[in-house]
């Protein structure tokens, strides 16, 4: 904490000029006191932190400290908030921005923090893609990421689920979201806001034109309030199982966590056999038929009634293929 504290400082006086002890403490929310004791540490460390007396006084920086950091290049600049994500940095094309930055950052670095910083990379590391599954291919990746950082329409040729599946459509890119190793792109066009999934462009061209941003748009809260959406729209229906003690406990593992909540939040029992009765939301009955089979004897689907006919014949259909090559080998 204290030598995340003493970057926090140095970065302060380096953004505002000069601040004084007070403005310090409330600022990192510390006592004036504990600002003399860092402000000694950096000195130590060989920080030139120097304190001018007076009404207009302040703690500051020597001037031509900063320059140790401004030798930082725009790609280099805009790909330290990725330092912790070499993937994700490498599909947007900084990757070797992103080692070009991480140097010079440790070579600013007061001994003390250079050590910390390299005890961090040495011990921990993001992989974002989920287990068995190959990354997703984006060539378009990086066009489209530089069209969102300087504001350009796109015109993009997109491959969707639904009728039409190809589709042409101008866009004016706002973010790009990285999501279980997958990206997308949230974009503004024809007066709302979509998302499209990076995999899924065919071809990208970045248009001369730049755009105007909507004023006040976050990108976090948009994404949050699409997930949000996206499960209510996709859930068009329920289904209400019998769950055994086993599948009960295995349900949180095995669905998706939509489904375990609305399953403890519904759940009834359990009967004299042990069984208890929920009700979680589906897509459909194609689309649930293989999630439900994952708890195999464990659940038994009440209804709907064409999910439990669904059910009825895929298993039957299974008991005919694994029957013949039981008959086969013998």
């Amino acid at each position: 904490m204290r030598a995340t504290r003493l970057v926090s400082l140095l970065l302060l006086l380096q953004s505002r000029n000069r601040m004084t002890a007070q403005e310090l403490a409330e600022a990192l929310e510390v006592s004036v006191r504990t600002i003399y004791r860092d402000v000694d540490s950096l000195n130590a460390a060989g920080v030139p932190v120097y304190g001018e007396p007076g009404h207009d006084g302040g703690y500051r920086l020597v001037d031509g400290y900063r320059t140790r950091l401004t030798g930082l290049t725009a790609a280099e600049a805009e790909s330290l908030f990725l330092t912790g994500l070499p993937t994700a940095a490498a599909q947007l094309g900084l990757a070797a921005a992103v080692t070009t930055a991480q140097l010079k950052l440790k070579a600013a670095l007061p001994a003390e923090l250079r050590d910390r910083a390299g005890r961090v990379a040495d011990r921990f590391h993001l992989d974002t893609p989920s287990w068995y599954h190959d990354a997703e291919q984006t060539p378009h990746l990086a066009v489209i990421a530089d069209a969102t950082w300087n504001q350009h329409a796109v015109r993009i040729r997109y491959l969707r689920w639904t009728e039409p599946h190809e589709i042409t459509r101008t866009v004016q890119p706002y973010g790009l979201v990285l999501k279980a190793g997958n990206w997308y792109l949230v974009a503004h066009g024809q007066g709302q806001f979509r998302t499209y999934r990076i995999s899924r462009i065919r071809d990208a061209d970045v248009l001369p034109q730049p755009f105007d941003r909507v004023e006040g748009f976050d990108l976090a809260s948009h994404w949050s309030s699409y997930l949000d959406h996206f499960d209510q729209r996709r859930h068009r229906g329920t289904a209400i199982l019998r769950l055994s003690r086993d599948g009960l406990d295995r349900l949180p593992d095995l669905l998706e966590p939509v489904a375990a909540r609305a399953a403890r939040q519904t759940a009834t029992g359990p009967d004299a056999a042990g069984w208890t009765e929920v009700e979680i939301p589906i897509e459909s009955a194609e689309a649930a038929v293989p999630e439900l089979l994952k708890l195999g004897a464990d659940a038994e689907v009440i209804a709907p009634e064409d999910l439990r006919e669904e059910i009825v014949r895929t298993l039957r259909a299974m008991n005919g293929i694994y029957g013949v090559r039981t008959n086969d080998a013998h």
